[in-house]
């Protein structure tokens, strides 16, 4: 689970992103969490899940919808995700606190039990995210048809948000932002 920070206020004089400016939810999550390290399988199924769920909505409603997610998904906890069954999807789809998308809430599901298979071969879905490599501009895109493959729900343009989500290729601040790394 992410840090608890105190919430931002969007007008305290830094130039942010533009799709987080003016608004104290998406300030705080640009601010503390896009592009911060995630160190746990827990924290990477529900970053995954988040951009899943993200998937044809607004960032700001999927935050708005995080704690439930959260509740509704057991803290993320892959082995207990990976052990739900159909009666938790049609619980889950008939729970009005979360983005009701069976394909998404099945996609959560099948993933915990890739993280699973994945812990299993490499000591820790964590382990072996970290240790795909992603230096290079070829590198980088060798990870999207690997994350397609791999995972269900997850093509390009989700991968990358993930990816850029946790730090493993740099988010892309706008000019002007106050996080936009300097050449």
């Amino acid at each position: 689970m992410p840090i608890k920070h105190k919430q931002v206020d969007p007008d305290d004089g830094r130039r942010r992103c533009e799709w987080a400016a003016g608004d104290p939810m998406l300030a705080t999550y640009h601010d503390f969490e896009w592009g911060a390290p995630i160190r746990t399988s827990a924290g990477h199924l529900e970053r995954m899940a988040l951009e899943i769920f993200q998937c044809g909505l607004s960032w700001k409603i999927v935050l708005v919808k995080r704690p439930a997610l959260r509740r509704c998904f057991e803290g993320f906890k892959v082995d207990r995700v990976a052990g739900f069954t159909k009666r938790d999807v049609d619980r889950l789809c008939g729970d009005s606190t979360i983005i009701r998308n069976r394909r998404k809430v099945e996609a959560t599901i099948d993933n915990a039990r890739v993280f699973q298979k994945i812990a299993k071969e490499h000591g820790s879905y964590c382990r072996w995210v970290d240790a795909l490599p992603s230096k290079t501009p070829s590198q980088i895109k060798a990870l999207y048809p690997l994350f397609k493959e791999t995972f269900r729900f997850m093509g390009p343009e989700t991968t990358k948000c993930y990816l850029m989500g946790f730090g493993k290729i740099p988010p892309e601040h706008e000019p002007g932002c106050w996080r936009r790394k300097q050449p």
